[in-house]
């Protein structure tokens, strides 16, 4: 059973900028490094999120790791720098595990 972990990220409107634009340095750490998950971004149009919310994706083969995922997170030096820059700017933050159903 495939999961899909969800980042639901709600940010301060007024400081959309500032966020984005660490949300493109966290992308460019997963690019450069081949042991982060390379997961996928988006930002609500229509939707029952805000539209100042960033959604980050990401498909693993099961429940175990994707929470590995999490601590593997908080264990790395350069995601934690620019998760401490990023932090001031959070409204509200979820994360959400999703089972793939492979009909």
């Amino acid at each position: 059973m495939s999961v899909t972990m969800r980042i639901i990220q709600e940010y301060d409107l007024r400081h959309e900028q500032e966020f984005l634009a660490l949300e493109r340095q966290f992308a460019e750490l997963e690019r450069g490094h081949a042991d982060f998950p390379r997961g996928r971004r988006e930002k609500p149009i229509a939707a029952s999120e805000p539209c100042n919310t960033l959604v980050w994706e990401c498909e693993f083969p099961d429940l175990a790791a994707a929470s590995q995922t999490l601590d593997f997170f908080k264990g790395n030096a350069d995601h934690e720098a620019l998760f401490a820059r990023q932090l001031p700017y959070f409204v509200k933050t979820r994360i959400e595990f999703l089972e793939n159903l492979d009909f």
